[in-house]
């Protein structure tokens, strides 16, 4: 591969010899990039580094072997935008809606820096909203065809600290109790909280189908997960050098708990870490996985397949 700009997309990879879903990311709502809304002069940037629409995202898909995807809307503004979207394209994109773990303490006025150093602001939803009507409008949502999941939702110790961390809980519960409701599957985010993710769970009785979206521990972890019937989702930070315990991870899972992502626009996989991510991307991770774990491409990418059928019903 060429040197390129760190603002060009991926190339989309040969097609993959049977159809997988990215279960997991972020495609553009609101203003779709290029679209009649978007007022962002591109003129001066090269064609592949600009924003895809989501036309040229299915596209990509198409051409890469990726048959769907499921979109995270996980803050208020991108609610209703995500479940529209998906009503839009029957059969191509999905929604998974869930107030964020990180947005939790902000609709309970709760306004800190975390322990990344970051300010976390309350923006005017957050000061309008609870979180028990935010999680309403999620639960309100969840209703509608095309929304198959409840996430992105969980725990994080990166980017919230000790003052947010009940609201946090109270958010996770309350969408545990939603996913169970309305028997849909249940991602999660996990972010250095593996331990209080498991024991909350534990408490209140995970969803039958509980997926830990963008699997981030070790192979004790996954082990756990794996006794308990919960899914491990990997995406670009699996292709990594230096994340060998993400792989151990990966192979301690048994395949028929295995599920794949981008979480795009974020973790792009190699050869092109660094670079906006897309969901025709998780191409390059199945055929990493394929060859991680030994087997024919085809045969990895029907078991993903069957996977995510069994997890979502799409």
């Amino acid at each position: 591969m060429a040197k390129k700009n760190r603002h060009a997309y991926p190339d989309v990879p040969e097609r993959l010899p049977h159809d997988v879903v990215d279960n997991h990311t972020h495609l553009p709502v609101g203003t779709d990039p290029g679209g009649s809304a978007d007022t962002r002069d591109y003129s001066a940037r090269p064609e592949n580094e600009m924003p895809p629409t989501v036309a040229e995202h299915l596209a990509r898909m198409e051409a890469a072997g990726v048959r769907a995807a499921i979109t995270s809307g996980c803050e208020m503004p991108d609610l209703e935008e995500s479940a529209a979207l998906a009503a839009a394209h029957p059969g191509r994109i999905y929604a998974a809606l869930a107030i964020h773990p990180n947005e939790a303490p902000l609709h309970c006025g709760i306004a800190e820096t975390g322990p990344d150093g970051l300010e976390h602001g309350l923006d005017p939803w957050h000061r309008e909203c609870s979180l028990e009507d935010a999680v309403g409008l999620v639960s309100d949502l969840a209703r509608q065809p095309g929304v198959v999941a409840i996430g992105e939702t969980g725990l994080d110790r990166f980017r919230t600290a000790e003052a947010g961390k009940a609201a946090q809980i109270e958010a996770f519960r309350m969408h545990i109790a939603l996913a169970k409701e309305l028997d849909l599957p249940l991602q999660i985010h996990d972010r250095e909280a593996h331990e209080d993710c498991v024991r909350v769970l534990l408490a209140d009785g995970a969803p039958e189908r509980t997926v830990f979206h963008c699997f981030s521990g070790d192979a004790e972890m996954a082990r756990t997960c794996s006794e308990h019937g919960w899914y491990g989702s990997f995406g670009g930070t699996m292709t990594y050098k230096a994340n060998e315990d993400l792989r151990e991870a990966f192979l301690a899972f048994p395949d028929e708990l295995v599920l794949l992502e981008t979480d795009a626009p974020y973790l792009t996989p190699m050869p092109w870490r660094g670079h906006p991510n897309a969901a025709y991307a998780c191409a390059y991770t199945a055929r990493f996985g394929a060859e991680l774990r030994g087997v024919e491409l085809a045969d990895w990418c029907a078991r993903l397949d069957a996977n995510t059928r069994e997890v979502y019903g799409i």
